[in-house]
C-alpha cells in the first residue's frame, strides 16, 4: 500500500482554509478486488448482447443484460453513445435519459449472479439521415461491484443504413 498527500482547500465564508492529509492508496487499481477506499468489493461479469438496425436515420437498439457471476449485481447503469447527435427530443422507455448530444443512459437494474436481466428496446432518431453510426455501449455504474472482465460489457457497433440487423 502505497501513501500520497493530498492537499485540500474548503472555503469558509470569504476566505479559503487549506491542509494537506496523507492518504492511503490500495496498490491494486480501482477496479480490482478491492473498492476505491480499500473494502473487499464483490465481483460480477456483465455483458450486453443484442442487435441494432437503422433505416432513414432511426436507430432500433435491442439488447439484454446478463450477469456471468460469481456475485449479484444490486443495480446497474449502461451508456449508449452514437458516433452522430440524436434529435433534440426523443421518445425514451421507461428507465432511459439522455445524457449529451449523443448518449443515452439506461438503468437495467438488479442482475443475479448468473442471471438475464429484463431486454431493453430503445428507438432514437439521428440528426440528418447518415449513412452509417457507430454505436459504443458500456456500464457505466453497477451498484459497487467489480467487473475485472469489461472485455464484454463494451460493445463496438457499426450500423449502416440499410435496414439489416447488426448483432453484438
Amino acid at each position: 500500500m502505497r501513501v500520497r498527500v493530498l492537499g485540500a482547500c474548503v472555503a469558509v465564508g470569504a476566505a479559503a482554509v487549506c491542509g494537506v492529509a496523507p492518504v492511503a492508496e490500495a496498490a491494486e487499481p480501482a477496479d480490482g478486488p478491492y473498492g476505491r477506499w480499500g473494502v473487499h468489493a464483490p465481483e460480477a461479469d456483465l455483458a450486453y448482447h443484442g442487435a441494432a438496425s437503422m433505416a432513414a436515420g432511426w436507430v432500433d437498439v435491442r439488447f439484454t443484460p446478463r450477469n456471468h457471476g460469481p456475485s449479484a449485481v444490486p443495480d446497474a447503469t449502461v451508456r449508449l453513445r452514437w458516433s452522430e447527435p440524436l434529435v433534440n427530443r426523443q421518445a425514451l422507455p421507461d428507465g432511459c435519459a439522455r445524457s449529451g448530444a449523443r448518449v443515452v443512459l439506461c438503468r437495467v437494474g438488479a442482475l443475479d449472479a448468473d442471471g438475464l436481466g429484463e431486454q431493453v428496446d430503445l428507438r432514437v432518431r439521428l440528426r440528418g439521415e447518415p449513412s452509417e453510426v457507430l454505436l459504443e455501449m458500456d456500464t457505466v455504474w453497477s451498484g459497487g461491484v467489480v467487473d475485472r472482465n469489461r472485455a464484454n460489457d463494451r460493445q463496438r457497433v457499426l450500423v449502416l443504413d440499410t435496414g439489416d440487423s447488426y448483432y453484438f
